[in-house]
């Protein structure tokens, strides 16, 4: 049975939360403050993780922080209705997804379930050898990781499948409408800027691994494009 983390200091909404994702097959364990959270986290090898913004003695987002130095399971943060700040913030330092409180049971049961196909590619696919390459950046799809010069770039799932998508299709621009349906199984929705975080998180940590500022391009009004340089190739 999946296992989830629901952190929430609304005890009340946490236990309609967890009887709702029981009746939907999920193990739940919950935390009503960031420290204890975070300890759970830590110890106990979660499917994921449902991640509220305001908690006491550690917030959301300190508790997330400290979380991806260690371990990479996929993270949905429920922020305020409307809070674009912290959606943004989120998805910045690591979150795959957000959802906005109060939220509907079925909409995050949906979301989770989401996060977990692409998180269990790397299951479905731990024979293969399969391994796709633009230039000096080569991505992984058994053990979905990522490298630069074969130094491993550390990206989070939902980022990786972005990445994806953009390297099996290098050269090409791609719609943001087709990055969200296909990177994280929704519609694009207005002021939704999901896609332009993660891809902005993914051009940090290559960057930072060596490669150009320009390897993924904005085209404005159309999506986004992996360059190619003489010598890339996707494979």
């Amino acid at each position: 049975m999946l296992k989830v983390l629901l952190i929430d200091d609304d005890k009340e909404l946490s236990q309609l939360l967890s009887e709702y994702l029981h009746t939907e097959g999920f193990t739940i364990d919950t935390a009503y403050d960031g420290q204890t959270a975070l300890e759970l986290a830590l110890k106990n090898p979660y499917s994921a993780i449902v991640l509220d913004v305001m908690l006491p003695i550690r917030n959301g987002f300190d508790v997330l922080k400290n979380l991806r130095q260690h371990n990479q399971t996929p993270v949905i943060m429920l922020t305020a209705k409307g809070d674009t700040v912290d959606r943004v913030i989120g998805l910045e330092i690591g979150a795959d997804d957000y959802l906005a409180k109060p939220c509907d049971p079925r909409e995050l049961v949906a979301r989770i379930r989401a996060i977990l196909r692409r998180a269990n590619q790397k299951e479905v696919t731990t024979n293969s050898v399969e391994r796709l390459s633009s230039g000096k950046l080569s991505l992984h799809l058994g053990t979905r990781t990522t490298t630069w010069e074969g130094n491993e770039v550390p990206l989070t799932g939902t980022e990786f499948s972005v990445l994806e998508i953009l390297v099996r299709r290098a050269g090409q621009v791609i719609s943001k409408d087709e990055m969200t349906e296909q990177a994280l199984n929704r519609k694009l929705t207005p002021y939704d800027r999901s896609i332009d975080v993660h891809v902005s998180n993914i051009r940090k940590k290559i960057t930072a691994a060596g490669s150009s500022k320009d390897l993924i391009i904005n085209v404005r009004g159309a999506g986004y494009m992996l360059t190619m340089n003489d010598d890339d190739s996707a494979a």
